[in-house]
């Protein structure tokens, strides 16, 4: 087996979940008394935040090529970063690390294209809705069709994200607007929905939306597994 390395703190709700996932997938795999082998560095969101909204992408950059050598360091065969905005800054630690790193978008796209969907909607934080460094990958790898919500409706899935979700808040009245959102997108054509951002399944159950969801945390952990496991 494999050590899975794990960049968390962005933030703590959804990395905790990355360590369940993992450990259940191992487990469910291999049987018995089976845990994963894996190291975690983890970092103060509050610094990453203030970045983000600073614009000041260089300097996250820098902060998760660093983590990701401290994995290395630490003994990791791989690197995964426990987010999905920050995967914005992907090309930094790719170039300060020689093992493999596991984009998230690529195994969201690997996981849409296995059931055959072609137009779908993405829910995340502003950046990833807006930046390209996301559906770039989803429309140039996998021939996929990326719908967003309005403007209006990204700035209330921003809200919730970064006033509540990050902060372990999670409400009725927030679940029922994401639906809301979501349904708008399935009228328009969205045949599944990414839920882009690792603490929006935490919000949204899958059971509870009329579309195949996508957990965007739950796929990458997978992805974890398998390289850990299998190849």
């Amino acid at each position: 087996m494999k050590t899975i390395g794990l960049i968390g703190g962005m933030s703590w709700e959804s990395s905790k979940i990355y360590y369940q996932h993992i450990n259940e997938m191992i487990r469910g795999t291999l049987g018995g008394s089976h845990s994963a082998k894996s190291v975690l560095t983890s970092v103060d969101f509050d610094e990453i935040e203030q970045h983000s909204f600073a614009n000041q992408w260089d300097k996250i950059g820098e902060a998760m090529a660093l983590q990701a050598q401290k994995l290395v360091a630490a003994g990791a065969d791989m690197v995964v970063l426990c987010t999905n905005t920050i995967h914005l800054v992907s090309d930094a630690i790719t170039e300060a690390v020689d093992v493999p790193f596991i984009h998230i978008a690529r195994a969201t796209g690997e996981a849409i294209q296995k059931q055959g969907l072609q137009k779908v909607a993405l829910l995340g934080t502003k950046f990833t809705m807006e930046k390209d460094f996301y559906t770039r990958i989803l429309e140039e790898e996998f021939g996929l069709e990326i719908l967003v919500p309005e403007v209006s409706d990204m700035d209330v899935l921003q809200s919730i994200i970064y006033n509540e979700l990050v902060k372990g808040v999670f409400t009725e009245t927030s679940k029922q607007r994401c639906l809301d959102i979501i349904k708008k997108l399935e009228d328009q054509g969205a045949e599944g929905v990414i839920l882009g951002c690792t603490e929006l399944p935490i919000l949204i159950p899958s059971e509870e939306v009329d579309i195949p969801t996508f957990d965007t945390a739950k796929i990458h952990a997978q992805k974890a597994v398998d390289l850990a496991l299998f190849k």
